[in-house]
Order: C-alpha cells, then structure tokens, then sequence
C-alpha cells in the first residue's frame, strides 16, 4: 500500500467536508495552543528567575537572622548578626571571596535644592558590596576602607535617583542631605533595570555601614541587618555556604543539634527553588490545558465514526475491488491522524503567537520589566507528537469498525 498515496487520498477526503473537519479539530486546536502558552511563558518565567539571579551572581550566598514566628506568622528576626562576623566570614572561610555587612536606612527622604525623593533601597554597605553583587560603576568610584573606617558622609547612587534628583546632569560631586546630614555623592552606579516583581532596582542609595550606625541611627552596637558573601566560584557555593554555618555557629556558642540564630542561602538554593515553583505551575497549567486535548480527541472519534457510516458503499467497492481489511484499518486512520495533526499546526502557530503577545503585553504592564520571549521547541515537538498520538488512539476505533465491514453488506448498504 502506498503510504503518500494513502496520505492524499485522506486529505482528499476531510477536504470534501471542510467546515465539519474545522469544527472537528477545533478542540485539538484549543489544547494544543492553550500546552504550547503554558509552557512557553513558564519558559519565560524560569528564564527571567535565571535572569534575576545573575543580576546577584551566579555565586551569591545570603545571610540573614533568623524569622521568629508568632502565631504562625513570621515577624522578622532579631539582630543576632554582627560587623565582626562578617569580617569573619570573608577572611576565615576558604570557600568565600568577599562579604560585605548590610543595614537597611530607608524610609528617609534624599534632598537636594528643591528636590526630593525616598528612594526604594537605601542600605549601609561595605567595600565590596559591588564585587559580591555583579555590578559596575558608570561613573566615579566606590567608597574606601578608609570612608569606611571614618565613617564619611559619602554615598553612591543608582540612575533612577540621579535622574529624579538631577533631572540628567552629573551627579558626581553633588551634596545631597539625608535626615539633614549632607552627603556627597561620590559615584553613579550601571543601569540594572526592573527586578521579577517589577521593584525598580536602580531606585537606589549606598552609603558605608559605618556611617549608617554611627550618623544617621547613632548607636553604639555593630549589629547588621544581613551579610552578603560572594563565593569564589559557583562550583564552591556548596564549600562556602557549609564554611559559613560552621564558622557562625561556633561563634555564636550554638551546640550541634540545637536551631541556629541565623540562615543562610544560596543563589543556587534559590533558583532551586523557584525553578520548582515554576515548573509545578507550568505542568499544572498544561495537564489543564491537556484535557481540551482529550476533548478534541472525542470530537474526532464521533466524526470519524460518522464518516465511516456516510462512506459503507465505498468501503464496499474497495473490498470487493481487493483491498484487505488491513488497508481500510490504515486508511481511516491515517484520515485521523492527518486532520489531528492539522488542528495541532494550527494550535502551535496560535500558541506561539500568544506566548509572544502575553510576554509582550507583561512588558508593556510592567515598565522597566524584561520579560523574555521563550518558545520551548522541545514543547512544540512534544505537542505535535502528542496531537498525531491523539488523532490515532481517538481514530482506532472508527477505523477498525470500518475494517470489519462485511463487503456484501457493505455494498448493499444505502
């Protein structure tokens, strides 16, 4: 039996009732359009979670107290971190490259002349904070170990609170009062752009940590909100972050076995965990998705079944011109493997299509949001393949009750 021949015969015949096939695969062309979405923006959102992550790099280890929980609901941590222990951190652990303390100062507004701003993030740092967080200066420099030790009132801004507070000119060398302590602004950080939740990350000050303690908050204690490390290569963050427990819980007297005042993670922990989120979504949304497969699979089977009755007299004539029940089987089913895999192509260029609008119109909500246009081809193929899978289990039936027609009742039949 000649398989293109068979092929042709079969397009020939779903042409000859082109409305009903294209209302028959319609539910093919819904399930597949609605896998190829799903996954794609899940795709999408998996890349931009990697995208976020390196913005931190891709060797990013995070310290923090550990969350009390009241009532089941967590309430922050309690200043179990100290300068001291960040230093340690960055000179004792093999594994590690650099850390730097954190303490969080905002909530205070930046002046300068007739402008203001409260800028989303204005944190306390140490010298290496831009090594730790994969980010550059566009212009000016960092403050110093010695700024750091004097605690000098010098600071280092993002684009964003250039622009609002400078309206384009050079902010470099410009005083700028923050809780009326005037600051000099010493550098210009490179544009980072939107962060997942749309916060804009550019939206920022950075003083040294010292200058947060001892000018603006006046206390005496060392103390610090969190410590960013940075270990010395992505294949060492498991070394590092294990160095780092093990460094803080002998100083902080904490017995093996017992909970430790503090947590430590890794970009790496993070994106595991994330990307387990993401996926978990993305197979949800299309085993959804999938039933409207199951659905165009049944409309299939129905019209098929239809077809097999319309077409007795010819099923007939085949047998009785020679054709085995064998070619008949084939015949139908190729006819619905063909027509599932037609609302399968047109699924996948509507799926793609719309993976693309929704990415596009997520940018457009959310400005300053980079949200990468991802089509899984892999999905794609999955798709197809599972469109034809479709069409022939759906087709078997139909197909083998038209090869079991007797030939002379066939041929009778009106």
């Amino acid at each position: 039996m000649n398989l293109l021949l068979t092929i042709a015969v079969a397009i020939r015949a779903l042409g000859r009732n082109k409305m009903r096939a294209t209302l028959t695969v319609l539910g093919v062309v819904i399930g597949i359009a609605a896998v190829t979405t799903m996954v794609s923006v899940g795709s999408s959102a998996g890349q931009l979670l990697q995208n976020e992550l390196q913005s931190f790099g891709t060797n990013f280890i995070f310290v923090t107290p550990t969350r009390e929980k009241r009532r089941g609901v967590s309430t922050g941590g309690m200043p179990t971190l100290t300068v001291d222990d960040a230093d340690a951190i960055g000179t004792q652990c093999q594994s590690v490259l650099a850390s730097s303390p954190l303490i969080g100062a905002g909530g205070r507004p930046v002046v300068y002349g007739n402008s203001n701003l409260q800028p989303q993030e204005m944190f306390g740092v140490g010298t290496d904070y831009l090594l730790i967080r994969n980010w550059e200066l566009q212009a000016g420099g960092f403050f110093s170990e010695r700024d750091v030790r004097s605690a000098r009132t010098v600071c280092v801004v993002g684009q964003t609170v250039a622009l609002e507070l400078f309206q384009g000119a050079n902010p470099l060398g410009k005083t700028v009062r923050i809780a009326n302590i005037p600051f000099t602004i010493i550098g210009l950080l490179e544009e980072k752009g939107a962060s997942l939740d749309g916060r804009d990350q550019d939206n920022v000050l950075l003083m040294p940590y010292t200058t947060v303690k001892r000018r603006m908050q006046g206390s005496p204690f060392n103390d610090v909100h969190a410590v960013f490390v940075a270990a010395r290569g992505s294949q060492l963050i498991a070394d590092a972050t294990n160095e780092i427990r093990q460094l803080l819980m002998d100083r902080h007297g904490i017995a093996m076995g017992q909970r430790p005042d503090f947590e430590v993670q890794s970009s790496n922990e993070i994106a595991s965990f994330l990307g387990q989120i993401t996926g978990i979504m993305t197979a949800l949304l299309a085993s959804i998705a999938g039933i409207s497969l199951l659905v165009g699979g049944v409309g299939i089977m129905n019209i098929m079944l239809v077809s097999v009755t319309e077409r007795t007299r010819e099923i007939g004539i085949r047998m009785a011109m020679g054709a085995r029940g064998r070619d008949i089987l084939i015949q139908f089913l190729i006819e619905s493997v063909v027509l599932s895999c037609f609302g399968g192509a047109i699924g996948l260029a509507l799926g793609i299509g719309a993976s693309v609008g929704i990415t596009t119109l997520i940018n457009t909500v959310l400005a300053g949001t980079k949200w990468p246009v991802v089509v899984s081809i892999p999905a794609a193929i999955v798709a197809m393949i599972f469109a034809a899978i479709v069409g022939m289990i759906f087709g078997l039936y139909p197909a083998w009750r038209a090869s079991r027609l007797d030939p002379i009742d066939a041929l009778r039949y009106e």
